[in-house]
């Protein structure tokens, strides 16, 4: 493999800090680490105003903290630079991208770091190149999965991962910083062995790090310049031994024996450099592998009463079919109700104006929420529940065969085939349902785009769902876990003491990966804390992984294995300290009593 090292050596400064109140505090070195940032990236990209930081500081729907300043560079030169500034200043460092994840782990997390945090924002670098005629891309720090979509769209190729987290924004460097799994059950999780990115060693060192396999010069300024500006040519793309995407995952999906999950974010096959970092690392750019698109796709919609119906489709299609499917979307009908109601607007937003209006959109929320909190006396959360009234307006944007077969059956699946598949899926369908409870329909091209986007706005909803009956109800909580291959126990039945702390579960999931997204709005009262605990002891108890595609965040513990990975990463813990639970102190020292274990 292809690779360059450059090391950047300067002598931390040193800060005086008595207690955590005295941490975010502006002082004269502080003050001297902002002007510095702001000479390279100018005063407009340089945020140190509360009420400015306050979208970066926040996580998408969880967590919050502060930063000293959040910084926007506008090349890659700028983050190398700005990386340098914070490096000597022996400051802690979060990069972030889309800030789209749902464990908050692109964010601050309270208060208790014991240096000051920056925050280097990656968005403002979105370009996207195009290796091997469209075979392969290369994705800067900033760029989305709805541009990669764009991109690829003229070369009859898509991304590892489309729709879902490519509606909301999300970054591609972000879903291989976390390992984020999909929908797509041919590709896995996203992954890859090429990729630039700083690092900093044990001695406190900064080094660039050119594992993308284009040779690019070896100066680091050098090699971001000429990667950015795309001064490289065909000779200088080298085609090493290393994977830019998960090409055994297709095998592994299909045995349905195995006592293991498929994917999960703490599988230490998937663990390697930038995949799976949770930014350990400061990822500049990463090579990706692209798939043809199908020439003929076919959606067949699922209903059925008997949970063990899914399941023996689910081993029969991956066991035995030629054609692997393309995805296979599970709805409860209960989470079905809730995203008709709650994700109406957003359903309507991305079907008449497209996925690309939803950052602009969600910024807007952001600005219109920050207003209205320093009001006081209105609610919060406020645009939510001005989008909710105005979805009302709105007649049913469901269509009639989808509506009935909620009438009918609790459980729906929209599965996806191609090619070949199609025919092979319907006779399969055709014969299996002269036998078993449950019916199919083939979808008309409206209603297969309408039954994915449904599915795929089931995650805001439930959110809505929560804002609009916070008087009612408790807490909230959202996990998502990867079963064993084998296990045929899919649906979930609580014990009766857990089940009645409960005010609405709500099921969804990537039903053939066997990872499903299970959210539990509890009762008044409930708590929280001591509940998901007792959650995850019965995931425990089946020999199930979590978190399954949306990483630790500040939300889970990362285990033994994973926490490893990311001190052999990051030796003097400052990139995103205390990511999964781990302590937020230099050199990985352990706070007062040290850190706690267990479930939280």
């Amino acid at each position: 493999m292809l690779s360059t090292g450059f090391v950047y050596s300067s002598t931390p400064a040193q800060f005086s800090t008595t207690n955590t109140e005295r941490i975010m505090a502006v002082n004269t070195d502080t003050q001297s680490l902002i002007a510095s940032m702001r000479d390279v990236v100018g005063q407009a990209y340089l945020l140190t105003d509360q009420a400015k930081k306050q979208p970066y500081c926040k996580g998408f729907r969880f967590g919050a903290g502060e930063a000293l300043a959040v910084v926007r560079p506008g090349s890659l030169v700028e983050i190398w630079q700005v990386l340098k500034l914070c490096v000597a200043a022996d400051v802690a460092v979060i990069m972030q991208a889309a800030n789209t994840g749902l464990t908050g782990g692109s964010t601050p997390d309270g208060k208790d770091y014991d240096r000051p945090l920056v925050i280097i924002s990656t968005m403002r670098i979105d370009a996207i190149q195009i290796v091997d005629n469209g075979k392969q891309i290369v994705g800067l720090a900033g760029s989305t999965l709805f541009g990669l979509e764009e991109t690829l769209a003229p070369y009859g190729r898509e991304p590892h991962s489309v729709i879902g987290s490519s509606c909301i924004g999300a970054s591609i460097v972000g879903g291989i910083c976390n390992n984020s799994g999909g929908a797509l059950v041919k590709r896995g999780p996203a992954y890859t062995e090429l990729s630039l990115f700083a690092q900093i060693n044990a001695s406190g060192e900064l080094s660039l790090v050119n594992n993308l396999g284009i040779d690019l010069g070896s100066d680091p300024e050098e090699i971001l310049n000429n990667l950015e500006h795309k001064r490289y040519n065909e000779a200088d793309v080298k085609h090493p031994d290393a994977r830019a995407s998960d090409n055994e995952y297709d095998a592994r999906v299909r045995d349905v024996d195995s006592d293991t999950p498929s994917r999960f974010n703490n599988d230490g096959r998937r663990l390697h450099e930038a995949s799976g970092c949770a930014g350990k690392l400061a990822v500049f750019a990463v090579r990706l592998d692209t798939f043809p698109i199908p020439e003929k796709k076919q959606v067949f919609y699922v209903g059925s009463n008997d949970a063990a119906v899914f399941t023996k489709v689910r081993r029969d299609i991956l066991s035995s079919f030629e054609n692997l499917p393309d995805s296979g979307e599970y709805l409860h009908r209960d989470c079905y109700d809730v995203s008709k109601k709650y994700g109406k607007d957003m359903f309507i937003v991305i079907s008449k104006l497209g996925a690309k209006f939803i950052p602009k959109l969600f910024s807007f929320k952001r600005k219109f929420d920050a207003f209205t909190d320093k009001l006081g006396f209105l609610p919060n959360k406020m645009s939510d529940r001005v989008m909710q009234y105005l979805s009302y307006l709105f007649p049913n944007h469901l269509p009639k065969r989808m509506e009935a077969f909620r009438d009918r059956y609790q459980h729906h699946w929209i599965l996806e085939m191609s090619n070949d598949g199609v025919a092979e899926a319907k006779a399969y369908l055709d014969e299996f349902f002269t036998k078993n409870e449950g019916s199919y329909f083939e979808c008309t091209e409206e209603e297969a785009n309408k039954a994915i986007l449904h599915r795929f706005v089931a995650g805001g909803a439930i959110g809505r769902y929560h804002v609009m009956h916070s008087k009612d109800v408790g807490a909230m909580m959202t996990i998502d876990v990867a079963l064993r291959r084998n296990d045929p126990d899919w649906f979930e039945v609580l014990p009766k003491e857990i089940d009645e702390q409960i005010d609405t579960k709500l099921y969804y999931g990537h039903l053939f990966c066997h990872v499903m997204h299970q959210n539990y709005v509890l009762k008044k009262g409930a708590d929280a804390k001591t509940l998901k605990g007792k959650i995850l002891e019965t995931f425990d108890a089946r020999s199930a992984e979590y978190p399954a595609e949306h990483n630790v965040g500040h939300e889970y513990f990362a285990k033994d294995a994973l926490k490893d990975f990311y001190r052999e990463l990051d030796p003097t813990n400052s990139f995103n300290p205390g990511i999964g639970k781990t302590t937020k102190l230099k050199n990985w020292a352990e706070h007062s009593g040290g850190c706690c274990g267990g479930h939280d």
